[in-house]
């Protein structure tokens, strides 16, 4: 314990010196180790335990006169002693060659005028010992510097991968902190390798395992800011490999300045391993449907309807309508929205299916455009309340649309799901009536010449939405696991919330009427592998017959009531063609005509009228079969 306690008392008591003391204490220690790298320079020349004479020892003491010039112009006492990097090698060569240099041509000047003479190799000696003495106290006093703070830190110490200009901040910011503490860099440019940056090391990412055995590391923050999702993806594969926990620095258009980099990471998320680089929007097409008009957000307080308004408000509405039925969630985003919006904002509480009030909202407001975010989507529990779910996904729907068309708003749009493909369940066959309806409310409008857009906007998973399987498994793996998987081999798309809500208003502004826009939702991820990865960046093993002393099981749980293997962005029969924008398409989708939806709609109201889950499965359901799956779209309607 003596050990530890004796240079951490004395790394305090230098770091507390002010300025001035600390730049004369290195004024003091380098006086006095000239003048022994002079002695001992004699000594080895000579062979023997040296006494020097009166001109030797004046010699030696003019020796620090004529480098302490030299040393202050080549600024080593300025640089900060606990942040030394390998560039104070090159300023002690420079400083001691010339004060070596110096020194020499004084020593054989002296020969001259009588004094006894310098042995020739001295002056060379000399430059030898005081490079090795300079330079090696200010190495040393870095480490008797740090010592304390690593031992300090033991057990809290992490790596940065990335030594550039954010990994340098990184670092910075992280001395100055008091939870984690940088033990060194990784990083890949060879030329990099094995130098000291900012007084730490930078070292090949290969050497990870025996860095983290020596350091005791359990955290690696990836400082890769400007590299594309593909670079961070390869980087966080090799590193999930490894047992530690990896954290990752957002991109360089969130980084204003390097002074918060250490509470701009954040935790890997499924986002940096899909491998997207999304295309950036069209501010034409963003501002189209939005900027100056009146818009509604139905559902505004989920977790689509929430991106959706805060979207919107950085657009310029001339002013939001907000409608959700929960309470709370509505408090929510109202409370958030006023607080950077800079339009006016109604917050009204209530169903998509009460007509009379969705009439009165759209009238009183003069709303010009709609984008339709009330649902119920979570299959489970969709399936075991069918009534409700064909109610609020398929006769609010139908509600909201009439009134939309009634009112001559503008633009609507409808947010599906992938789930509406041939659909396995309640929840997707009721979005798949739900663009029914929309398409049936566009026929009408195109017929009737009214000029309005009324469209869907299709796509799968959205990362980190309520209910999701993201959190879930986070929640799971915080408590433990196991983290539960219905099938090995079941498949979804992912898109970041974000991204998709960008998107959807974009696929607005292109509407003719009647379109089914689709989502680009890149390669589908095997939710399996999804949990799996998630297990390994949280820092934990995966426990299963290869590694049976792992930490967190995955466990198989099996298919729930609806759900499907793989999800589809098209029915089977139909194709996609592009739009202007690159990452969304248009779907040439089956429609019904005006007479044989009329006619289900009106099942579907007797049916749930009459409370009979029988019919309504029966009614709901009839969009998955082959006959619909052949329908095309009329003329007629």
């Amino acid at each position: 314990m003596m050990h530890r306690l004796v240079p951490e008392h004395i790394s305090s008591t230098l770091i507390l010196l002010p300025r001035r003391g600390k730049q004369g204490l290195m004024l003091l220690a380098d006086a006095v180790l000239l003048i022994f790298a002079v002695w001992a320079s004699y000594a080895l020349r000579l062979g023997e335990w040296f006494v020097p004479n009166r001109s030797q020892l004046v010699l030696m003491a003019v020796a620090p006169l004529l480098a302490m010039p030299v040393f202050l112009k080549m600024g080593l006492y300025r640089s900060v002693i606990r942040y030394l990097g390998e560039q104070a090698l090159w300023s002690v060569f420079k400083g001691m060659s010339l004060a070596a240099s110096s020194w020499a041509v004084l020593a054989f000047m002296t020969q001259m005028t009588g004094l006894e003479g310098v042995p020739r190799a001295v002056p060379l000696l000399y430059w030898l010992i005081g490079m090795v003495l300079v330079g090696g106290s200010r190495f040393s006093a870095r480490w008797l510097l740090w010592f304390p703070l690593r031992t300090r830190f033991a057990g809290r110490q992490v790596l940065i991968y990335g030594a550039g200009e954010a990994g340098r901040q990184l670092a910075a910011s992280l001395r100055r902190g008091r939870d984690l503490f940088p033990a060194g860099f990784l990083d890949d440019d060879a030329a990099l390798q094995g130098k000291d940056i900012g007084g730490l090391r930078v070292y090949p990412p290969e050497h990870l395992p025996a860095l983290v055995e020596r350091f005791d590391i359990h955290d690696v923050i990836v400082t890769l800011p400007s590299a594309s999702s593909a670079r961070r993806r390869e980087v966080v594969s090799f590193l999930e490999e490894h047992p530690v926990r990896v954290r990752i620095l957002p991109a360089l258009t969130d980084i204003a300045t390097g002074r918060h980099l250490v509470n701009m990471v954040r935790e890997v998320d499924i986002g940096d391993l899909l491998g997207r680089d999304p295309v950036g929007a069209d501010p034409s097409l963003l501002g189209r449907c939005i900027t100056g008009k009146s818009v509604l957000v139905s559902g505004a307080g989920g977790s689509i309807g929430s991106e959706l308004c805060l979207q919107i408000a950085a657009l310029a509405p001339a002013r939001m309508v907000l409608l959700e039925t929960s309470e709370h969630a509505l408090y929510q985003i109202d409370r958030l929205l006023r607080s950077i919006a800079d339009c006016r904002i109604i917050a009204s509480l209530g169903s998509v299916g009460d007509a009379a009030l969705v009439s009165g909202l759209l009238a009183e407001h003069r709303v010009q455009t709609i984008y339709h975010a009330a649902a119920y989507k979570h299959v489970p529990l969709v399936e075991a309340n069918p009534l409700e779910g064909a109610r609020n996904n398929v006769l609010g729907t139908l509600t909201l649309a009439q009134a939309a068309f009634a009112a001559g708003v503008q633009t609507f749009v409808l947010i599906s799901t992938d789930k509406a493909v041939r659909p396995t369940n309640i929840m997707g066959a009721s979005k798949r009536w739900a663009e029914l309806v929309v398409q049936g409310i566009a026929r009408q409008a195109s017929v009737q010449g009214s000029g309005q857009q009324f469209c869907a906007v299709r796509f799968g998973n959205v990362l980190g939405s309520s209910g999701s399987v993201i959190p879930l498994f986070k929640d799971q793996i915080a408590q433990g696991g196991p983290v539960t998987v219905t099938h090995a081999e079941v498949t979804r798309y992912f898109m970041s919330i974000h991204e998709a809500v960008e998107l959807v208003i974009q696929a607005g502004s292109l509407a003719l009427g009647g379109e089914v826009f689709l989502l680009d939702m890149g390669e589908p991820v095997k939710i399996f592998d999804l949990a799996h990865n998630m297990i390994r960046l949280a820092g934990h093993s995966v426990r299963d017959e290869d590694n049976p002393e792992g930490d967190i099981e995955i466990a198989i749980t099996g298919l729930r009531p609806g759900e499907k293997l793989y999800e589809e962005l098209l029915i089977a029969s139909s194709n996609a063609e592009g739009t202007l924008h690159p990452k969304i398409m248009k779907g040439d989708e089956p429609c019904l005509d005006a007479e044989e939806l009329s006619g289900l709609i009106g099942q579907l109201g007797v049916a749930l009228a009459a409370r009979d889950e029988t019919a309504v499965r029966q009614v709901l359901m009839w969009v998955a079969g082959d006959r619909f799956d052949r329908r095309r779209p009329g003329t007629d309607f």
